[in-house]
């Protein structure tokens, strides 16, 4: 299982906020390159980069930041944040992103989502199931769809999709544990499908422990970010994960 510590950035500083409120950010290094390479430096390969100013104006705003980590690491970073139209892609990639995830555009244009599928392939485009009582969430988290989240999910997998970021909002933020039965759930009812879901667990990861229990489960990787960074979870400690769980 990957280790993807999360990167939130709002006016190109490393942010964190609890359950996608706005008003609960919480800045923790004016500059996120520095945070990337202390990341990198403990053997961390995977970044999760979230353009929050994006996420909020519905179009590609912290670039520069994506830039410079990707010039300057060799992290494999996906993206996300207000990514909407084809141009927002583009210099996504352009700027060093590996992977990209799209959220409410899966809810709201899914032929255009499709078709970043088609174009980039399964492995570039990641689908950002953010879930509040099992119902898609989308604009930031500020709205619930009526998309029930495992149906959902299913259906993209079913149009060959692989890659599937799933945050339970309630959860996000609140160091009280990630959703296992919500992880359980998505992956009992999607195995049918030709490929496997590579599932991210993302959202409450608190302790060290819930780590292992993760990886035992079949998530293919997990995101932290306030663990990290409240020091719950020491980077020593991901750097054991990290060799024992190769």
């Amino acid at each position: 299982m990957r280790i993807i510590p999360a990167i939130d950035i709002i006016d190109g500083k490393c942010v964190r906020l609890s359950k996608g409120d706005y008003n609960t950010k919480k800045i923790y290094n004016e500059n996120p390159l520095e945070v990337a390479k202390e990341f990198e430096a403990h053997g961390i390969k995977s970044l999760h980069l979230v353009d929050l100013d994006g996420a909020k104006s519905s179009h590609i705003v912290n670039y520069k930041v994506l830039e410079q980590i990707a010039k300057n690491t060799n992290l494999k970073i996906d993206f996300g944040g207000g990514l909407k139209s084809n141009k927002d892609l583009e210099i996504a990639f352009e700027c060093g992103a590996q992977q990209i995830t799209g959220g409410s555009i899966a809810v709201k244009n899914r032929d255009l989502f499709l078709s970043w599928i088609e174009k980039y392939g399964s492995e570039k485009i990641i689908l950002g199931a953010d879930a509040k009582n099992e119902k898609v969430a989308i604009s930031g988290w500020l709205e619930e769809s009526k998309e029930e989240l495992v149906p959902f999910i299913d259906n993209y997998l079913k149009d060959g999709l692989q890659y599937v970021i799933c945050t339970d909002i309630s959860k996000d933020g609140m160091l009280e544990g990630p959703s296992f039965d919500l992880y359980e759930k998505i992956l009992a009812e999607t195995s049918g499908n030709d490929k496997a879901i590579k599932l991210i667990a993302s959202g409450g990861i608190s302790t060290f422990d819930e780590l292992p229990r993760l990886a035992e489960m079949g998530c293919e990787g997990t995101i932290i970010g306030k663990a990290i960074y409240e020091n719950k979870i020491s980077m020593k400690q991901l750097e054991g994960f990290i060799l024992n769980y190769k």
